[in-house]
């Protein structure tokens, strides 16, 4: 007989923050998160041991944009994980990104993200709404920009939810 569904789901929010702006997005992510009575496991690319994603069925990756693409320690932190593939396919990752000026790159920096995600097998959550790639933010971190990224933690943790739950009364191992 199959196991009954897992009521918790843990989702990583990790970002990198030079000035901030980033980190209080990925707070309002985690807020998102929690909503859907998810724990919201924020942590930063640098102080993060892919192993932990083993434990996560969502994930949730922010950056500044830098030349239309995320920050060096994202890219580093992602190189790490090859001790991780082939074990994440079917979870479910997205993006969020921060510039400091319209065109800034945050949409190509949200895809960098995402292509990286998909390179493990994930399901990478958009949106019809708004920002397609996942929410971005330029300048100082407005409501509205909270309220978006509120919404995607809200989204992935649902969704992560939902296949989780799926995947335990099938009685099949966490994805």
């Amino acid at each position: 007989m199959p196991a009954a569904p897992s009521t918790e789901c843990r989702v990583l929010v990790a970002f990198v923050s030079a000035t901030g702006n980033v980190r209080a997005m990925a707070e309002a992510v985690a807020e998102g998160v929690r909503g859907q009575n998810a724990i919201a496991d924020l942590r930063t690319v640098e102080d993060l041991d892919p192993i932990l994603l083993l434990d996560c069925q969502g994930y949730i990756v922010g950056s500044p944009s830098y030349y239309g693409q995320p920050a060096a320690a994202v890219k580093s932190f992602f190189e790490k994980t090859l001790v991780v593939h082939g074990r994440l396919a079917g979870r479910v990752g997205a993006a969020f990104a921060h510039a400091t000026n319209v065109g800034g790159g945050n949409e190509t920096t949200c895809l960098a993200i995402c292509h990286m995600l998909m390179v493990h097998g994930m399901l990478v959550m958009g949106s019809t709404l708004g920002d397609h790639y996942g929410p971005v933010a330029v300048g100082e971190i407005t409501e509205n920009d909270r309220n978006k990224c509120r919404l995607l933690g809200g989204r992935v943790a649902k969704f992560a939810r939902r296949l989780h739950d799926a995947r335990q009364a099938e009685g099949k191992p966490p994805a």
